[in-house]
């Protein structure tokens, strides 16, 4: 594996100075651990811009003794690296004790803002709540990095990584050994719903109000006042996941392994395994190879949010009244809410991608937009186009110019399955257009929201290939890419097109 070799070879000891908030808050949600000492790690990436957001100093990180920090072989004294304790639904099956099987939170820092950040280990060695080796493969914790960093430039709150560094050791995945990495990450919080159904799971509610109290200090601070804690968190957390989730439905992003244990209370994306972003619009699509009832493909990626959420209403129970009848009914009409806030900013964010963001919000328009909106997505389902091109060709035909979304039309996507329809119906303009151009739709505002880069699969896919096989190369041109999403670069073309004929890859890996 290819990476960039220690430079300083002085022994000098030192780690990443941290707080320890999370474990000092909470001692019976944390384990303190070490991670792995692997002989000879080389730094893979080390994220510059993360980095110095934490008043650290990239070329440091690159060293023998910064490497050593991230991993967490070296620890600050103001640092307790800690095993995180949680449940948790997976594919709707209850685990009662999950936790950091492979994973250790070194502590908390304040980035420049002032906000509190985790730093975050994955792949660094088996602990208590271990439930296989502990380790990582190099590809998967890339993958990480990759969309982490596609997500942040698209502006949808995410987890980054800090760094991905080689341990120089072998992993066995299946019958194969694949090079082993560490990703260092940073979030808002690691909270997640599975965090409050393990301290729900304990029968201790005063550790559970403790958990409220910290979560809304921390990402609700404008919440934490509020008469009932546990609603006010509820509601702050709804609404994030709302937001978020639209989000990822606007861009094409299919997460992949919604496990409640993988929903962050503070509304960012976490935990990036088998996940993808689509091509040709089909709400069916799945990448996750273990998802093989197609419980987390696109369309149904709201309704799991709100069946999650649920599931954290139901933790925060016997905080929300003494009366658990009562109790219920809150927690029912809270989670009754989520549709219509989904909706509502899966709706803002349509009609921006349409370039109709004067539009009035009252009822009968609402319903217009909203027709428009799914007579449009049918189109292009029917017709199997590329969701990501169209929006930006349609911003092309806004100005007047029709050809590159007749073309888009014209063409089916080959991902093993024919157009829902006769191909000879694809002639533009389309039957809703007319409807759509008489609301005056303006091609730059849609230019500035919808991208022409997102990372495509049979990319992402290559660019792991090679960095496992220790050509990093393409990975930093991809991640370069990926960080300008709206701005057209001719020398960049290929980034801009799905699978070429034969080339469309539909299964991706968690690497646990």
């Amino acid at each position: 594996m290819q990476g960039e070799r220690a430079m300083d070879q002085q022994e000098t000891v030192g780690g990443i100075e941290c707080s320890s908030v999370f474990a000092d808050a909470f001692p019976e949600l944390a384990v303190p651990w070490q991670s792995a000492r692997p002989e000879l790690p080389a730094p893979l990436v080390v994220n510059d811009a993360v980095a110095r957001d934490l008043a650290l100093d990239p070329r440091w990180l690159r060293s023998e003794t910064g490497v050593r920090a991230l991993l967490a072989n070296e620890v600050d004294a103001s640092a307790r690296p800690v095993a995180q304790a949680y449940a948790g639904h997976q594919f709707g099956n209850y685990s009662s004790r999950l936790g950091d099987g492979r994973a250790l939170l070194l502590g908390e820092r304040r980035n420049q803002a002032g906000e509190l950040r985790d730093i975050h280990l994955k792949g660094s060695g088996p602990t208590p709540f271990a439930r296989s080796d502990g380790f990582a493969a190099t590809g998967p914790m890339l993958r990480e990095y990759v969309l982490g960093e596609a997500m942040a430039a698209l502006g949808i709150p995410t987890t980054r990584a800090l760094a991905v560094i080689d341990t120089g050791r072998r992993v066995r995945r299946d019958a194969e050994l694949l090079p082993g990495a560490v990703l260092v990450r940073v979030a808002s919080s690691h909270m997640r719903v599975g965090t409050f159904q393990y301290a729900r799971s304990l029968r201790n509610d005063e550790l559970l109000a403790r958990l409220v109290q910290v979560a809304l200090e921390r990402h609700y601070p404008d919440r934490a006042s509020a008469e009932s804690p546990a609603l006010a968190l509820l509601d702050g957390v709804i609404e994030a996941q709302a937001e978020l989730v639209a989000q990822w439905m606007l861009v094409g992003f299919i997460h992949g392994v919604m496990n409640t244990d993988n929903v962050s209370i503070a509304g960012e994306t976490i935990d990036y395994g088998p996940c993808a972003f689509m091509d040709a619009f089909e709400p069916t699509t799945v990448y996750s190879s273990i998802d093989h009832q197609g419980r987390y493909a696109y369309g149904n990626q709201p309704g799991i949010t709100q069946w999650n959420l649920a599931r954290f209403a139901e933790a925060l129970l016997p905080l929300l009244d003494d009366d658990e009848a009562r109790a219920i009914e809150l927690a029912e009409d809270r989670i009754g809410r989520f549709a219509a806030q989904y909706e509502s900013a899966w709706l803002a964010g349509m009609r921006k991608k349409l370039g109709i963001t004067g539009a009035s919000t009252d009822a009968d328009t609402t319903a217009r937009d909203v027709e428009l909106a799914q007579t449009m997505l049918q189109d292009l389902r029917d017709h199997r186009v590329d969701y990501t091109s169209f929006f930006r060709a349609l911003a092309d035909a806004a100005r007047g110019d029709a050809d590159p979304i007749s073309e888009l039309f014209a063409r089916s996507s080959d991902q093993g399955t024919a157009p829902r329809v006769d191909p000879a119906s694809s002639s533009w303009p389309r039957p809703w257009t007319e409807a759509w151009l008489a609301l005056g739709p303006e091609a730059e505002r849609m230019d500035r929201v919808n991208p022409v880069y997102v990372p495509r699969n049979h990319i992402v896919e290559a660019a792991l290939d090679a960095a496992t096989a220790g050509d990093l190369a393409p990975l930093t041109h991809l991640v370069d890419v990926l960080r300008a999403p709206f701005d057209v670069r001719p020398e960049h073309e290929s980034f801009a097109h799905q699978a070429p004929k034969g080339s469309w890859i539909g299964a991706t890996f968690c690497g646990t």
